[in-house]
């Protein structure tokens, strides 16, 4: 089991200010629940398809349609919140958001203000071997998504493309317990990580499936402190809305901009005013995009359209067991198991298809040597290669097979790497590939012995300056090494050495 420390946050302090401020972060990711259909209709989810072509009627507002909730999309959602040790909501409800967009036909977002379906929970981040820091998740409510309105193929004209809206969002809201941008994108990443290990979103940031609005405000030492006895905001700066954040290191550059803009602003004897903003990567800096609505400037409501939604305890207890292993679950159970540090286990877990791939390797095998193949050999190729692990060219049992010559000293470490390149780039056994090109390594001491005592023969002078100096056996070692074709067996190569030079 891993020993964790968890650590109080640690505020960034902002350089270069006439003061010391920190900062004060809350999250609310926005992540598409993957399903086929829509939140409250059968239209197609699927990526790329051609414009406006997954829409159903009441996907577009037309008169008389009435929307019809997906369960499996309320199921992923309480399976999200069950991998999250949230509370589940066996009563919610439906409210309507509304504000005009283009691209929202209905003028008007079905989403949960006053019952969401989930209510608090946890995320444990990970911030260094041995260290992880607790944030709050306030709450999880289902809603839809709207359309997308593109400005770019015409000079005069926008398009309106629908095949978004309508589909399934669950909005995960945390507490302002993020103290800085490192740890605000170590939040975001173990997040999208628990999603795809639940299969309840695929994470995609760059399709959009997940995104970030990202809160930040600034305060001075102390605040954050009696923030926390009171949970009273007052104490805590004017928080600036940063919207639709999909890159990890966006996120990081635009809490940085964002706070030094504050601190600016309020060291010159201005006040930050309450807003909705964006983030240029080019200009690195943040610009207004709309003045921060209140709930009540949306004009919330119940959905009249839908009733409350009512689960019952069991259908909640079903999907509870049915939860897969988890992140953390699976990196210790590693490291119990494999005998694999935290840092190996943390990258073989990273992704589920990653710690899929290794257990079939280590299966029966030994669980370092399999991790340090997997980890060094394979993750290395691959990543030079841009491609991951769905993409590999050698299948856990050809890896393991390698491994297996190797434990069976079939190979030596050498031969090994030969002959993975082999088995990467042509495929096949490597048992019969081992067999067919004569790559056995040699064990037969009687042939590493001949072929060492021709080479001491014909070097006395580096056998008397390696009998002064015990370091320079090397040099034979290698020559049998390179007399044999690098098929001698290194440990019997070593031994014989040993023996001769001190005979």
């Amino acid at each position: 089991m891993l020993d964790l420390t968890y650590e109080t946050p640690k505020p960034k302090i902002v350089a270069g200010a006439k003061h010391d401020w920190e900062l004060v972060i809350g999250m609310e990711v926005h992540a598409q629940v993957s399903s086929n259909a829509k939140l409250f209709s059968g239209a197609s989810t699927k990526f790329g398809n051609e414009p406006n072509s997954n829409v159903a009627f009441v996907d577009s507002a037309m008169p008389g349609m009435l929307p019809v909730i997906n369960e499996f999309c309320v199921e992923q959602a309480v399976r999200t919140g069950l991998g999250l040790n949230a509370e589940i909501h066996l009563k919610s409800a439906f409210d309507r958001k509304n504000y005009f967009y283009p691209d929202l036909p209905q003028g008007y977002q079905i989403s949960q203000l006053y019952e969401p379906i989930v209510g608090e929970g946890e995320i444990l981040v990970d911030m260094e071997p041995g260290v992880a820091r607790n944030v709050r998740v306030e709450r999880i409510h289902l809603e839809q998504d709207a359309g997308k309105s593109v400005h770019d193929m015409d000079p005069n004209l926008s398009f309106v493309d629908l095949n978004r809206t309508g589909v399934a969002l669950m909005e995960i809201v945390s507490r302002p317990d993020i103290r800085g941008p490192e740890e605000a994108a170590a939040y975001v990443l173990k997040l999208r990580q628990i999603l795809r290990y639940l299969g309840t979103c695929d994470g995609n940031m760059q399709n959009g499936n997940l995104r970030a609005d990202v809160n930040v405000s600034i305060c001075r030492p102390g605040q954050y402190e009696k923030y926390m006895e009171t949970q009273d905001f007052s104490h805590l700066g004017t928080r600036c809305e940063i919207k639709n954040m999909n890159s990890m290191r966006f996120i990081q550059m635009a809490i940085m901009v964002e706070a030094e803009r504050q601190i600016k602003i309020v060291e010159a004897g201005g006040t930050v005013d309450q807003e909705t903003r964006l983030y240029d990567p080019d200009r690195n800096e943040t610009r207004s995009m709309r003045s921060k609505e209140e709930a009540h400037d949306y004009r919330y409501f119940p959905d009249p359209d839908l009733l409350p939604l009512e689960i019952e305890q069991g259908w909640v207890d079903d999907i509870a067991k049915n939860l897969p292993e988890l992140p953390d679950q699976k990196k210790n159970r590693f490291i119990s198991d494999f005998g694999l540090s935290e840092y190996d286990a943390s990258v073989l877990t990273a992704e589920k298809e990653n710690a899929d791939y290794f257990e079939a390797v280590a299966d029966g095998r030994n669980g370092k040597l399999a991790a340090n193949w997997v980890i060094n050999e394979l993750f290395g190729r691959l990543k030079k290669e841009e491609h991951d692990i769905t993409e590999s060219p050698i299948s856990p049992t050809q890896l393991g097979g390698i491994l297996d010559l190797i434990a069976s000293d079939a190979i030596s470490g050498k031969i090994a790497k030969d002959l993975f390149e082999i088995v990467y780039t042509e495929g096949g056994d490597p048992a019969k590939i081992v067999e067919e090109r004569g790559m056995k390594q040699v064990t037969d001491t009687g042939a590493i012995e001949a072929a060492l005592d021709e080479i001491i023969a014909a070097n006395p002078a580096q056998v008397e300056k390696a009998q002064i100096n015990p370091k320079l056996a090397g040099w034979f070692v290698g020559q049998v090494m390179k007399a044999t074709g690098g098929k001698a067996n290194p440990k019997a190569v070593n031994e014989l050495v040993a023996k001769k030079l001190q005979g």
